[in-house]
């Protein structure tokens, strides 16, 4: 298991469309993802529990990777959240 704390710098935070995004990209790594922030721990693969964090711009929030490439899945997952524009 490995984990790296990032804040969110997109203006809008995590909406709708950046969060089916970020699901699709989690379902398609081999392995688990978790996002964590103060409050609440959830499952990256549920669009759902993602939208429940409410995660706003300059969140910061703790990624967690489990089983298979555990370094690169993190990677992209903290590549992707550090993307998002809109």
């Amino acid at each position: 298991m490995t984990s790296q704390k990032v804040t969110l710098t997109a203006p809008h935070g995590m909406h709708a469309r950046p969060a089916g995004e970020l699901v699709r990209l989690v379902k398609s790594l081999d392995g688990k993802i978790r996002l964590a922030t103060e409050v609440k721990s959830i499952d990256a693969s549920s669009m759902l529990a993602l939208l429940s964090l409410g995660l706003k711009s300059g969140t910061e929030i703790e990624v967690t990777a489990e089983g298979g490439d555990e370094q690169g899945n993190l990677q992209r997952v903290v590549a992707f959240l550090a993307s998002i524009r809109d």
